[in-house]
């Protein structure tokens, strides 16, 4: 034992606020897939009341249970209690981190602070875009760059084809996510992003990542941007889109843009000007699943969080018999298309994406998508 965690008065009333009744292994996706009562938050309250009670030391077997959350923020939803545990979790980590315990992230840390994105990877795509002057800047953030470059490609194509002025810029990571698994942003990254952005001299700024899009908005390091924020479902709702397809379609709400910051009806918005046969799942909005790909769940556990993500995309077929699913979250969007068995015929896309691929059709064929 290293050390002993502090537990400050809100801490403590959190911990003793919690009544241990069991409402969040209901929404639990890690819960749901290993049953195990320490991967769900009240397994993790009852940890820290150990803790904060000295009954349990402070040891790298306590801090590596931490790391089993998803941060999906629907065990806070739901606490009828009004605990936010997940907020717990976060804290917890970074107490871990404190004490000097490596929780599987100091090598990321480490890499992004040297490369400038998590995979610590030479950027592989030029997207043959401008950089420069615009009205609009476009952030792109690390999953969609380094392993969605083709639903990145199919956004970019659907903005020129609206003929938006927009322009990118030599991103790197917004290194948020560092927020979450116990260390603290990268302050040098961010500098650099904001003066990048700012060089453009562009009004608003738009994420095709919802996390980047939480981290823009909410963290102090970025609130100097002087810019107007906006998610890129957010942007293009006003649009009117001259495609359409009449496949059944249906939409999986990620945990960062729904729960987190609150988007719901943009994306549905866009989604019924181009699926007229469009269908919900029955867990959906703020009670909708999550993939198993956010908090660092996937960095640290990716087999399980892909076998979440497989339960998700199980749950989302039954209910809907749709023929594409649609998100809006590059984190998603891969956890999906990783999760996607061959015998599952279902595809799977960013909004903007398929979007992009109905324009193609339409040009390639001259009438309307099938």
């Amino acid at each position: 034992m290293r050390g002993q965690i502090q537990f400050d008065e809100k801490r403590q009333k959190a911990i003793a606020q919690c009544s241990r009744c069991g409402f969040c292994r209901a929404v639990c996706p890690i819960f749901d897939l290993t049953k195990r009562p320490v991967t769900n938050a009240r397994g993790k309250m009852i940890l820290l009341k150990e803790l904060m009670e000295g009954k349990l030391p402070a040891t790298e077997a306590v801090a590596q249970a931490f790391l089993r959350c998803t941060t999906c923020m629907n065990c806070t939803l739901n606490c009828p209690s009004g605990v936010d545990p997940q907020e717990m979790v976060k804290q917890a980590r970074k107490d871990f981190v404190r004490l000097g315990m490596d929780n599987l992230f100091r090598t990321m840390a480490e890499t992004m602070a040297k490369y400038g994105n998590i995979y610590g990877e030479e950027r592989r795509v030029d997207w043959g875009h401008k950089k420069g002057n615009a009205s609009i800047v476009l952030f792109l953030g690390c999953v969609g760059t380094y392993r969605e470059e083709e639903s990145v490609k199919e956004t970019l194509q659907l903005l020129d084809i609206l003929k938006v002025d927009y322009t990118l810029i030599e991103e790197v990571c917004c290194s948020g996510v560092l927020e979450d698994v116990g260390y603290k942003i990268i302050e040098d990254l961010a500098e650099k992003n904001i003066r990048e952005i700012k060089k453009t001299g562009a009004k608003t700024l738009i994420t095709t990542c919802p996390y980047c899009y939480r981290v823009f908005k909410d963290h102090p390091a970025y609130q100097n941007l002087g810019l107007e924020l906006k998610h890129i479902t957010q942007f293009l709702k006003d649009f009117n889109f001259e495609v359409q397809t009449q496949k059944k379609v249906t939409y999986h709400d990620p945990c960062d843009l729904g729960r987190h910051a609150g988007i719901y009806e943009e994306p549905r918005e866009i989604i019924r000007k181009i699926a007229p046969n469009f269908i919900e799942p029955l867990r959906t909005r703020e009670n909708s699943m999550c993939c198993g790909a956010g908090g660092g769940f996937r960095g640290s556990f990716p087999k399980e969080s892909v076998r979440i993500a497989r339960n998700r995309l199980g749950q989302i077929i039954e209910e809907t018999g749709a023929d594409i699913l649609l998100t809006e979250c590059p984190s998603c969007l891969h956890n999906f298309r990783n999760a996607r068995r061959q015998k599952q015929r279902i595809e799977i896309y960013n909004i903007t994406e398929f979007i992009g691929k109905l324009y193609q059709e339409k040009d390639s064929f001259g009438k309307e998508p099938a």
